[in-house]
């Protein structure tokens, strides 16, 4: 049922989305958070998580529902849909979760589907095996063949209109993790989670969230919706748009709140450090960090969950901004300079800028050179890699501004950092016209460097000379022996 995903916008590997959810008559645009809602507990009424957060989808848990006696009355008398009083999508967990953490659970694949498809689930999940990170080569494979028999199993399972998930695992095995992903893609599933991904994000290991995305989507077809399980804080939002995750479930918003923790874009604070609130959400317009200490428990654990669901909902559209405004990347880089496990995070990402290259647009409003990062970014690679498309003369001096001997050569090009040589006639059009500092660091003339080195490879028949007065020893170190250097001096340390 492949067609329930529509693209609409993108950036980098982040798009906008619209998934069709038949069953629950609705379209979710994407990327979109489902808030978490334990059966058990309502911290925020699902009623209100839709009316007043703007929830189109949130998650629960099957397996929870089927083993309660009065739960699983009434949801299969009511209906999930009444029984929660949420009129969006519903996806439902299966026990996999229990599963990872206890070891055994009391279902098959078959039978949870069946009472999902019962109790009025729009997204199904099958009892996969959330292998956990680092785990040795032989688990690995042996979990994710049980996880492949699940899928084998649900695509067998009469479920109607009913979405069901495949997710993919694996571990940290980057290998298992795409093949994984290009066998739950071969099926006739819909959605497609990449899970176990929590305790690596409990630890700040985002490098390696951004690595396994990373490899899942190598084996997902584009028009296959991302679930990242499990990824619920704001902070990291971004970075997971931009690796091409589309839904994300968050407990955090609640768990936290729990323990008097106060989520931020740019990490967690506790409420007892806290003087003010640096938010404008309505709690934190109307309420003091003093004033919600003196409240009850519940009363300060529902508003500090109030104010995590407003920071969260608020990334999300914060970030469809920037995926229409094509500054994803700039969002994401801002978000990296708050925590150093986020930039990991971000270096890791522009690791695999040639695999955001191929679904970056090639024109977009703006390009800003915030920091050495911004010189790996997929526009810069792009504008390298399509330097053999360009027609070169016999002899080609690359400058900035005027030369005195600019008349000796059968062409003049600008050599700009952090992107390398380009016709001038090309100096209006993007990424040329980005926004650079004054103060260049060494990153953006190193790649400029290589930009030059990519022109000589492909074009081995044209003279070139290099003539800038401000190219650090590092980026002169790049340029290759075959490049004459007019007038050239090494910049001052």
């Amino acid at each position: 049922m492949r067609e329930c995903f529509e693209l609409r916008d993108g950036d980098a590997l982040g798009r906008i989305g619209e998934l069709t959810v038949p069953r629950a008559g609705r379209t979710v645009e994407t990327p979109a958070l489902l808030p978490v809602i334990n059966p058990n507990i309502r911290t925020v009424s699902p009623a209100r998580l839709e009316a007043e957060f703007g929830a189109e989808m949130l998650i629960t848990n099957a397996y929870i529902i089927r083993g309660t006696d009065d739960l699983r009355e009434r949801a299969l008398a009511e209906g999930l849909h009444d029984m929660l009083d949420f009129s969006g999508a519903i996806v439902t967990d299966s026990g996999s979760f229990q599963l990872a953490e206890y070891g055994d659970i009391d279902v098959t694949t078959e039978e949870i589907l069946e009472f999902q498809h019962a109790i009025g689930s729009d997204v199904a999940t099958p009892v996969d095996v959330p292998t956990p990170p680092d785990a040795t080569r032989e688990t690995a494979e042996a979990d994710l063949e049980t996880t492949e028999q699940a899928l084998a199993d649900a695509e067998t399972v009469e479920t109607g209109e009913m979405l069901v998930n495949a997710p993919i695992q694996g571990s940290t095995n980057l290998d298992l993790r795409e093949a994984a992903a290009r066998h739950a893609d071969a099926t006739d599933l819909d959605v497609f989670p990449v899970g176990a991904v929590v305790p690596l994000m409990n630890d700040y290991r985002y490098a390696d969230v951004v690595d396994i995305v990373a490899a899942a989507k190598r084996g997902l077809g584009a028009d296959a919706p991302v679930h990242l399980f499990g990824a619920g804080h704001p902070m990291m939002f971004a970075l997971a748009v931009a690796m091409g995750c589309d839904l994300f479930d968050s407990a955090a918003y609640a768990i936290y709140a729990r323990d008097d923790r106060y989520l931020t874009v740019h990490g967690t604070k506790h409420l007892a450090d806290l003087e003010y609130f640096p938010c404008e959400c309505p709690i934190c317009t109307e309420w003091t960090p003093a004033g919600i200490r003196a409240e009850s428990d519940a009363e300060r654990e529902r508003l500090l969950a109030e104010h995590n669901l407003h920071v969260s909902f608020g990334e999300m559209r914060r970030i469809k901004q920037a995926i229409r405004a094509g500054n994803l990347l700039e969002l994401v880089e801002t978000r990296a300079r708050n925590h150093p496990a986020m930039l990991d995070g971000y270096r890791a990402l522009l690791d695999h800028a040639d695999q955001l290259e191929r679904a970056d647009p090639a024109s977009k409003g703006s390009f800003f050179y915030c920091s050495a990062e911004s010189a790996r970014r997929p526009e810069v690679r792009r504008h390298q890699d399509r330097l053999d498309r360009l027609e070169t003369p016999d002899s080609l001096l690359l400058t900035e501004g005027a030369s005195p001997s600019a008349d000796q050569f059968d062409a003049t090009w600008r050599v700009l950092p952090p992107f390398g040589p380009a016709p001038r006639a090309l100096s209006e059009t993007y990424p040329l016209t980005a926004e650079l500092p004054d103060r260049l660091d060494d990153a953006a003339y190193e790649a400029a460097a290589r930009g030059v080195a990519r022109l000589v490879e492909t074009h081995p028949e044209t003279d070139v000379t290099l003539s800038h007065d401000d190219w650090p020893a590092s980026a002169l170190a790049l340029v290759p022996p075959g490049v004459t250097l007019d007038a050239l001096h090494e910049r001052a340390d």
